[in-house]
């Protein structure tokens, strides 16, 4: 391997920064730099990119641009330049994927799409339902609500609801159960009386 980075050096140096490296030349450091760093290449690219079936594809893709850049100058270290080479295509490839161009997105007012603010109407009637969800709230059995709220509104796990209110975990379940088929009922039931009347 020592023979191997010094063949490298030797062929770096024998030539001026920016004249052209040989084809022979360069082929002989790929086969006895590059190649032998496949399975490292593969696993970072496995590692790195999700879709599998591009992996072999990306491979090839980094060996050709590691080929054109050596014609120009063969790198000292051949792993770090095989990797950053592959690292900057994966970056290139997110980015092609990810872009939109900025043409479609370029005049937004001349779409004429609506902005996701609520209007007026939909601010009074999401105000209404947080009025009628609390009342519903309101009457329901204290021990009931407390759960409901450790749950929906604090986000609590129902091992964590059992150990602040010092209950078992299916008490837990009844109560979340029965809260939510009262809640139900009370908005339900407003609900069908509203559309009896």
């Amino acid at each position: 391997m020592t023979e191997a980075r010094e063949d490298s050096r030797e062929i770096a140096g024998l030539h001026r920064q920016g004249d052209p490296m040989s084809t022979r030349d360069v082929a002989a450091w790929f086969v006895r730099e590059v190649l032998p760093l496949e399975p490292i290449l593969t696993q970072y690219l496995h590692h790195n990119w999700r879709n599998r079936s591009d992996i072999v594809d990306l491979r090839q893709e980094v060996y050709a641009r590691v080929c054109v850049a050596a014609q120009t100058q063969i790198p000292d270290n051949a792993k770090r330049f095989v990797l950053t080479t592959a690292r900057n295509l994966l970056i290139n490839q997110m980015r092609d994927k990810h872009v939109v161009p900025i043409e479609i997105i370029a005049d937004v007012d001349a779409l004429g799409v609506a902005i996701d603010e609520p209007g007026p109407d939909q601010i009074a009637l999401a105000r209404d339902e947080l009025r009628r969800l609390q009342t519903a709230l309101d009457q329901l059995p204290p021990r009931c609500r407390e759960a409901m709220l450790l749950a929906h509104i604090d986000g609590l796990a129902g091992h964590e609801i059992a150990e602040r209110m010092s209950i078992s975990g299916s008490m837990v379940s009844a109560h979340l159960n029965n809260g939510l088929r009262i809640l139900a009922d009370i908005i339900h039931g407003e609900t069908d009386r509203r559309e009896k009347s």
